[in-house]
């Protein structure tokens, strides 16, 4: 791999929990390979790594084989490993956005966001679900051109899951898929595929609702009456999609080699083949922004923070894949 144009940036997210320690071991393991620069507090790192405090990405590059360069912004209270402190979520939240920002400014080819907590953050006034919508709403301004998101997409292997809902109760999912949602979802993978993957005419595979796909109308009609009329708008528009396909049926070795995408209807259509293809290697990308933004595929693990067996496998696929996705779109 070779570097992006410019370093990545990346936030350290809920410091008690594993964030500390898996940025140390990417670190560790990325050096000679692509280079970032960590937004966080440069005492707690110091702890896991050398530490090289820098002003700007830019500097990242020249001495990231030596250290890990981070943007310093303190934390205001002590950090204790699994121990979250609200006293701390502002600071959380303003590495997230001065991340977002350096993007936006041109500094940064993307950003990577490490886990976050949302107690200790919706305690200390935090209004967003998470870091998607919080990202979403830091870049609205920014120009874009193409269909906007956020659409989340998770990726293992040679598989790309994206959603048209996500953490929504199961019973509130056939109300919530309708054919405006999934012509949106499929319009931002549709150009992502292209800006950030390089992928010329990309195919896209739609994942019913029902079992059988519906057998017919025979066990629901939302493929005949919300999917199929989807699916015959974004073919006028020039979109390759399949017709609605059993879920069952469309994750297989052989069935991944006839898309380059998947738009799956709910949260765990998509998560699990997703995590039963590679576990601890997934990552979450966020797609329809401004900016390149991924994320691992795991929480904070506080039962696990500290005791130095957390595994860094999904940061560093999330670092892999912003930076493959930055370099395409800098190409276009």
């Amino acid at each position: 791999m070779t570097d992006s144009p410019r370093p990545l940036v990346l936030s350290l997210g809920e410091p008690a929990g594993v964030g500390p320690e898996i940025v140390a071991a990417a670190w560790r393991e990325l050096r000679g390979q692509t280079s970032f620069a960590v937004i966080g507090d440069a005492a707690l790192l110091r702890g896991h790594a050398p530490v090289r405090p820098v002003m700007e990405p830019g500097e990242a590059v020249g001495l990231f084989s030596d250290a890990l360069p981070v943007i310093d912004m303190p934390l205001p209270a002590p950090v204790t490993p699994g121990q979250p402190d609200a006293a701390n979520a502002g600071v959380v939240a303003d590495w997230i956005e001065q991340g977002v920002s350096l993007v936006l400014d041109g500094q940064a080819s993307g950003l990577v966001t490490a886990p976050i907590a949302k107690a200790p953050l919706y305690a200390a006034g935090f209004r967003f679900p998470g870091h998607t919508e919080f990202i979403a709403e830091l870049t609205a301004d920014a120009p874009y051109r193409g269909t906007r998101g956020p659409v989340m997409m998770l990726t293992a292997r040679d598989l790309r899951a994206c959603l048209v809902t996500i953490h929504v109760a199961l019973d509130q999912v056939p109300e919530l898929v309708t054919a405006e949602r999934v012509i949106r979802t499929s319009r931002v993978v549709h150009e992502t595929m292209k800006r950030d993957f390089g992928i010329a005419r990309p195919r896209l595979a739609l994942a019913a609702l029902n079992p059988h796909a519906g057998e017919g109308g025979a066990l629901g009609l939302q493929e005949i009456e919300v999917l199929a009329p989807a699916v015959a708008t974004l073919r006028a528009e020039g979109v390759d999609i399949t017709d609605p396909r059993p879920a069952d049926t469309l994750f297989h070795d052989e069935a991944r080699r006839t898309y380059d995408a998947a738009i799956c209807l709910y949260h765990d259509q998509a998560l699990i083949p997703v995590k039963t293809l590679d576990f601890w290697g997934g990552v979450n990308a966020t797609l329809g922004l401004p900016i390149i933004r991924t994320s691992p595929d795991h929480g904070t693990g506080f039962d696990i923070a500290g005791k130095g067996v957390a595994r860094p496998d999904s940061l560093i696929a999330a670092i892999r894949l912003a930076s493959e996705m930055a370099a395409a779109r800098s190409a276009g």
